[in-house]
């Protein structure tokens, strides 16, 4: 398992993490998952999987990097800090190793948040503050407001939906900002074979000179990216191990360029 530098934190997490929306795998999987390298552990107050990471990391806590997030609705000063007591709660620990805004919330304060965010890393309750879903601009608006500083933006991004790139990626990339991938196998959801699209078909070819699977390569093209991780969700020990086994590898610079070449944006 390869790992990259959280923004400028100098902590160091795995390429490929492990997402747990809609999460029904159990114990195994996440615990699988840490055998094999695997740290970071997402999950959020609204998913309601933070017990179930909780449970899998008893007695190796110390090999896991938690992130979780605050629902827009608990915004307020005193909602986000009994809200970060819920899931500390729920995941059986006594820090959150990064702590995440799910999404903005236009009608609250950022300021108020992110003074409720700065108490709870100056309580030691929290390690590190990040958002989600976040645009340049509000990104900019949390950071401004933030002492601790912003080190991540959990955003969708895959093969298939590049928006990021033409604003958010390089704004993330120069500003020391750790873009947290999720849905990165978008790209290959509803496909049976690949035959469905010239993108697919070049999926396909590339899985075949790298010997890897076709969720391998489209989670390898993403961590290629300065500052980016990825956290797949995986329900079995199988797919699990596969999401594992694109990391410790590279595709080539044609490669690469061959993926690129196939994206339509629409």
């Amino acid at each position: 398992m390869e790992y990259k530098e959280l923004g400028s934190t100098q902590c160091r997490i795995s390429e490929i993490g492990l997402g747990t929306s809609k999460y029904t795998g159990g114990l195994e999987p996440i615990r699988n998952a840490i055998a094999l390298g695997v740290n970071h552990i997402d999950t959020a107050e609204d998913y309601r999987t933070e017990d179930k990471v909780g449970d899998a990391v008893v007695g190796i806590r110390d090999r896991t990097f938690i992130a979780t997030k605050v629902f827009p609705n608990h915004f307020r000063y005193d909602d986000v800090l009994e809200a970060a007591e819920n899931s500390l709660r729920a995941l059986s620990t006594n820090y959150i190793d990064l702590y995440q805004l799910h999404k903005p919330n236009p009608d609250i304060s950022i300021d108020e948040t992110m003074r409720a965010m700065d108490e709870l890393v100056d309580e030691g309750k929290v390690r590190y503050v990040g958002v989600s879903n976040f645009s340049v601009g509000q990104l900019e608006k949390a950071q401004s407001a933030s002492q601790s500083g912003i080190v991540s933006n959990q955003v969708r991004y895959s093969l298939g939906d590049r928006r990021i790139e033409g604003e958010l990626l390089p704004y993330c990339q120069e500003n020391d900002v750790t873009v947290i991938a999720y849905s990165p196998l978008a790209a290959l959801w509803g496909f049976s074979d690949a035959k469905t699209s010239p993108q697919d078909r070049v999926i396909e070819t590339i899985a075949k000179e790298t010997n890897k699977t076709r969720a391998q390569v489209a989670l390898n093209w993403c961590t290629s990216k300065e500052n980016v991780v990825v956290i797949p969700k995986s329900n079995s020990i199988e797919r699990t191990v596969e999401n594992c086994g694109a990391s410790g590898w590279r595709l080539t610079a044609d490669q690469l360029s061959m993926l690129d070449d196939t994206y339509i944006d629409e």
